[in-house]
Order: C-alpha cells, then sequence, then structure tokens
C-alpha cells in the first residue's frame, strides 16, 4: 500500500511540474509572429496563389494557439495581367517579430533586410518549434524582398503553378552547401515548380508566415 502511495504521489508531482511548462510553451505560441511553415499547402509551388499562401499560414498559425493574428506569407508576386508587383517586404507589417520561442527575429521591416536579421538554423522554426525538413524557402524575391520582373518566372505564375518555371528561394538556415552567409530570402532559384523539382534543389514548399498585426 505504502508503495502504491508513493507512486500516485510521484506522478502528481511530475504533473504539477510539466503543467506550468505547457502554459509556457503555448504562451509563447500565441505570442509569435514568425514561423517557417512546418509543411507545404501539398501541389509545389502552386500554393493557391498568395491568398491560398496566407491561408496556409493562417491554418498552421491556428492550429499553434497563434490564429487571433492575422498572417500573410513572404512571398513576392510578378506583375501579371495589368496588375502590378506585390512585393514581400510590402506584405509582412512592420514588425518587431518573435519566433515561437519568443527569440527576436528583426525590430523592422529594414533590419528584417539588413545583415542584423537573426535568421539561422537555430532561429527559423516552424509554428511547432522544429527545424524545418528542408532549407529551401520559397519567396520568389530579391535582397531587398521586392519581386522580380514578369518575364524571369520566379515565381511559378504567381504562385498559381506547378508546371514550367524556377521560384526563387532563400535559405533559412543560411546556408549554402553546409557555408554559412547564405542569404535567407533570395538565394537561388530551384530546378521547378513540381513537388519533384523543388525537393531536388532542397525544397519542400515551405515559405515564412508573418503576423501583420
Amino acid at each position: 500500500m505504502k508503495q502504491i502511495l508513493t507512486t500516485l504521489a510521484s506522478f502528481i508531482l511530475i504533473g504539477l511540474c510539466l503543467q506550468p511548462l505547457s502554459a509556457a510553451a503555448q504562451g509563447a505560441a500565441e505570442n509569435m509572429n514568425f514561423f517557417v511553415t512546418s509543411v507545404g499547402p501539398g501541389d509545389g509551388a502552386d500554393l493557391g496563389g498568395l491568398a491560398g499562401a496566407d491561408a496556409h499560414c493562417q491554418s498552421l498559425a491556428e492550429a499553434a494557439g497563434a490564429g487571433d493574428d492575422t498572417w500573410q506569407a513572404y512571398l513576392s508576386a510578378s506583375e501579371a495581367g495589368g496588375e502590378p508587383a506585390i512585393n514581400a517586404r510590402g506584405r509582412i507589417g512592420q514588425g518587431p517579430w518573435s519566433n515561437v520561442q519568443g527569440v527576436l527575429i528583426a525590430e523592422s521591416v529594414e533590419e528584417l533586410h539588413s545583415d542584423s536579421a537573426n535568421i539561422s538554423e537555430e532561429t527559423a522554426l516552424t509554428e511547432t518549434g522544429e527545424t524545418p525538413s528542408r532549407h529551401d524557402m520559397l519567396t520568389g524575391s530579391q535582397l531587398d524582398g521586392t519581386a522580380y520582373p514578369a518575364g524571369d518566372n520566379r515565381t511559378c505564375q504567381n504562385w498559381t503553378s506547378n508546371g514550367e518555371g524556377s521560384p526563387w528561394v532563400g535559405h533559412s538556415d543560411r546556408r549554402a552547401r553546409g557555408v554559412p552567409g547564405s542569404p535567407w530570402n533570395s538565394a537561388h532559384a530551384s530546378a521547378g515548380c513540381s513537388p519533384a523539382d523543388l525537393r531536388s534543389t532542397g525544397g519542400d514548399g515551405l515559405f515564412y508566415c508573418f503576423a501583420i498585426d
């Protein structure tokens, strides 16, 4: 009987110890306003356009307990059909931004697009606090966060196609072939827009999400 009581007491003590940690983790998720998607929508670089990418960010944030904010994807769209280009840097609010662990990523749009941006393998975490499975992040953006000219097709028809095109990506771990210094938002063109092409060059249809309010 004494052994049973001791065992029960141990379980109760463990439960009491774990409860504050769980609350703290939940609080961190509620306060995050930057993450890398843990999964892509599932059709390569066809994200359903900017609206589909934003909806994916929102859905992942809600599942992580951070759905009270409005989330948008860090993606540029080139000029098309008489519509002007859309720049990723103009879609993400003004900052500051922190990850799921509460680590500051950048204070402002300007800092985010400078060498001072705190994006690395340790800080570019998913909404669940994990390191992404692949380091290529779809952006369609130049170093300053602006769109490429329409003729370059660096956005897979503005994120509506898994066919022709070479989407531009950044490296969430800031590494190219293991060497530090690669840009987080503008590293190279992927092999193509399909799931297989993205995987062949280090991607999986993942991208960055920012809370704009």
